[in-house]
């Protein structure tokens, strides 16, 4: 046979395999991205302490953090659609590596605030739900609900390994030196991340639009247009809302359950246990979309997480394990369960050339709600010395959260 005669047994990729390499790429990094911005709230006691700062000023590292991160979005959108995934990835990594050495060496709230704030929130959004949402929509189409749920879940995972790990450093080396060790990972990270093949990984399975549907058309969004429908606000308003009401929660959480009597360690393990339970809500609330419908699946989402708040409520009064447990079962396991549907939702109405953009606009609502919400949390301790107002402040935001789901036509369907 002539050698230069290619095999005819030697079978190409397999569109299925890659698909499934892409989603593992993007639950990766996803627990990087999350798991590192998320260890601040165990970070917040000891470098509070360390300064003596009040917790409005720590609390606003952390919700630049998330400020910055919902800002850039539209810019993340805007540069995967030019430049792909590989330069938004490493980009991502390089900022999250900077970001951490800059703080081990913080003497000032400004430094923080430079560091884990604005790099780190730069950094959670290269390697974000905007980019791996963009992604996975090339090679799931129609299933990006379930694959957006996995992805979704690395929140849980990233929490789950990064909390407690967080803690068991800083007890052993101290929190500058945790943050030296997380900055070397990041960066080392780059180098493996460049060699990936990504011409084959950003360029999507040929079959998912024509599968997903074959008479599409697109309409020929921009932004402006989307600006001007009022499903765009509708959505941007849900992720306002409800991550304000999360975020003013989960940035103090593991400082609320020491205040309320449980040791450090066991706080930090307990949160971050939340992690596990995520797993199941994430792929639990996607599985209901497909029985019950979209609308119900969301509504009975935020109902399991004010059932969550009301637990934590009560904690503070019997600080107990069967209330531990409950809290973290409901509210953790529905900390971002919407997200998968709410963005396949984005992505199947604005769905064409510039979706990456528009999606990445609308998730500014999720970046604002988080730094407004968390901001607020912490200002409101300090102004009362009380975690119930803070409470009722996270409730009432939840509420207004699940109302478009309640009154927008298009989100009823």
């Amino acid at each position: 046979m002539d050698q230069n005669t290619p095999r005819q047994d030697v079978k190409p990729h397999a569109p299925v395999r890659t698909a499934l390499g892409v989603l593992a790429l993007c639950f990766t990094l996803a627990v990087l991205g999350r798991g590192l911005s998320e260890s601040f709230t165990v970070f917040l006691k000891p470098i509070a302490e360390n300064f003596g700062w009040d917790r409005a000023q720590i609390v606003s590292i952390y919700s630049l953090t998330w400020l910055v991160s919902g800002l850039t979005a539209p810019l993340v959108g805007r540069l995967f659609d030019r430049s792909g995934p590989r330069t938004v990835y490493a980009l991502g990594l390089l900022l999250l590596g900077s970001a951490f050495l800059i703080a081990s060496r913080a003497q000032h709230l400004w430094q923080f605030q430079l560091g884990i704030g604005l790099c780190v929130g730069l950094g959670v959004a290269f390697i974000g739900n905007v980019p791996n949402s963009i992604l996975l929509g090339r090679w799931f189409g129609p299933r990006l609900p379930t694959a957006m749920a996995v992805v979704y879940s690395a929140m849980g995972g990233g929490v789950l390994a990064l909390l407690p790990a967080s803690q068991l450093l800083i007890d052993h080396v101290g929190w500058r030196d945790t943050y030296q060790i997380f900055g070397i990972a990041a960066l080392g990270l780059v180098v493996p991340l460049l060699m990936l093949p990504w011409r084959l990984l950003g360029a999507g399975s040929p079959h998912v639009l024509k599968k997903s549907d074959p008479e599409f058309v697109d309409e020929g969004w921009t932004l402006p247009s989307a600006m001007r429908h009022h499903t765009f606000w509708a959505l941007f308003s849900t992720f306002f809302f409800t991550a304000a009401g999360m975020y003013a929660i989960a940035a103090q959480i593991v400082a609320y359950l020491i205040d309320a009597g449980f040791p450090p360690l066991q706080a930090a393990t307990a949160w971050g246990f939340s992690g596990v339970v995520l797993v199941f809500g994430m792929l639990g609330v996607s599985a209901l979309d497909g029985l019950i419908g979209r609308r119900p699946s969301v509504l009975l989402s935020y109902a399991i997480s004010i059932i969550g708040i009301v637990l934590l409520w009560l904690l503070q009064y019997s600080p107990n394990l069967v209330l531990l447990t409950g809290f973290v079962v409901c509210f953790g396991s529905m900390m971002g369960s919407r997200g998968p549907l709410i963005t396949a939702t984005a992505m199947r109405i604005f769905r064409g050339r510039r979706v990456g953009t528009i999606f990445g606009t609308i998730s500014i609502g999720s970046g604002l709600g988080s730094a407004f919400g968390s901001w607020c949390g912490g200002l409101i301790h300090d102004l009362t010395q009380s975690y119930n107002p803070l409470l009722v402040f996270a409730l009432a935001n939840v509420v207004l959260g699940m109302i478009p789901f309640l009154v927008v036509p298009a989100l009823r369907r």
